[in-house]
């Protein structure tokens, strides 16, 4: 792996790294000071607004002024932002952190952009793979840093606040470290048109318009849907498992820190291992059916649990169900359409991803804190069966065999 692209993936790692090592940590710093368990998930989901905001600007700012001081600027002002966070000592200022945060953790567009400017057509999805790798690997090892890095402190201080600050540390003390690496390794990828510099920077990318196109596709726009559904259930777990566990069973942040840790291991096991063998097997369709039926099995499973080994089991369902929807949903999109409009789709999915990433941890915080403490985990269970039973609608028509389609019989399924 060359340096310039050590330093994409290790932008991107750390970005999945501090998002890891702070879900299990957020919902308890908030309740600490008094929020609710509404502004708890509002916590959550304002991160992913920002992220979904400013994500197109960051791109098309990189476009005028090129990609290297974006990443910079935004190492820098990641590292701020969880400083922050480790100094925050009332709700509105931990608001204000993740506000930060979201912001410049919204230039992962301009690191995508960074690796399609330096790898020819030919190696793109190679390149793609890398940042593909890194979201993986940081959500993995998040938590489990995270869950280390609580044990330790907790043997100094009982204090939350030296607990918790204690990895917003680590991850800032990592953007910097990269800051320096990508100073002194990251050249400037962006080869500058001239004429680009005489046109006057515009920030509308058409999302809406895109995400409208693609929805209308009776196939397409189904698969789209349920990714949007499936990521707007899970982030509605992320947000309220933590209050759920400490709740009913008494755990703290280490334990939860280690729990999403083997949610993590169960995905990556998941989609490394057993989609690869199953899809060429059974194909993309019946891989999603199964995902689906155990994504709504474990998420609802969870209101449901009285016992520590019985929540391992869903947890363990949950894992196996996304670990098959996610890369089932995403390949048969991408056999379905064409060539030529393979990025904008994909773009798209991850646009209503987003959407989903910013309603999920907020209306979880209102059903934990409304209706009961389990209706979170079995209305997301219920948005699941929904999304199924639309993918049954369309059965028929998404990919069997692993195989593309050709552009004809994709336009003719739409």
């Amino acid at each position: 792996m060359k340096k310039p692209q050590v330093v994409i993936f290790l932008t991107v790692f750390i970005y999945l790294l501090g998002f890891g090592m702070i879900i299990p940590v957020l919902p308890l710093l908030s309740t600490h000071y008094g929020a609710s368990a509404l502004q708890a998930g509002l916590l959550m989901s304002v991160y992913s607004l920002m992220q979904f905001i400013f994500s197109p600007m960051w791109g098309k700012l990189s476009d005028k002024v090129g990609r290297r001081p974006i990443l910079m600027y935004c190492l820098l002002g990641e590292a701020i932002s969880y400083l922050l966070l480790a100094w925050s000592r009332s709700l509105e200022m931990l608001f204000v952190s993740r506000i930060l945060t979201g912001f410049f953790g919204a230039s992962i567009s301009t690191a995508s952009a960074y690796i399609s400017d330096i790898t020819p057509a030919n190696e793109r999805s190679k390149g793609m793979a890398l940042i593909g790798a890194a979201f993986g690997m940081g959500f993995l090892f998040g938590p489990a840093i995270g869950g280390g890095l609580t044990f330790f402190a907790e043997k100094i201080s009982t204090d939350v606040n030296f607990i918790t600050g204690f990895s917003s540390y680590g991850v800032a003390i990592l953007c910097i470290g990269t800051f320096v690496f990508a100073y002194f390794n990251l050249k400037e990828s962006l080869v500058k048109n001239p004429e680009d510099s005489e046109k006057p920077l515009t920030l509308k990318m058409g999302r809406i318009e895109n995400i409208a196109k693609f929805l209308n596709m009776p196939v397409v726009g189904t698969l789209i849907f349920t990714f949007g559904m499936a990521t707007l259930a899970m982030s509605m777990m992320e947000a309220t498992l933590v209050l759920f566990m400490k709740e009913k069973f008494n755990w703290g942040i280490k334990e939860v820190s280690f729990g999403f840790a083997y949610i993590g291991i169960c995905i990556v096991f998941t989609q490394g291992f057993l989609v690869r063998k199953l899809i060429p097997k059974i194909g993309e369709r019946n891989v999603l059916r199964i995902g689906l039926t155990c994504m709504a099995i474990g998420l609802s499973g969870i209101a449901f649990a009285e016992h520590i080994w019985m929540m391992a089991i869903v947890q363990t369902f949950l894992a196996i169900g996304n670990g098959f929807t996610n890369p089932s949903i995403m390949g048969s999109i991408s056999l379905l359409v064409p060539a030529d409009e393979q990025g904008v789709a994909l773009g798209t999915t991850q646009s209503l991803s987003a959407l989903g990433r910013v309603i999920g941890p907020a209306l979880g915080g209102l059903l934990f804190g409304s209706l009961t403490m389990g209706s979170p985990f079995i209305i997301a269970g219920l948005l699941v069966v929904c999304a199924l039973v639309l993918i049954l609608s369309v059965y028929s028509n998404l990919p069997m065999t692993g195989k593309k389609v050709d552009s004809t019989e994709a336009l003719n399924a739409e």
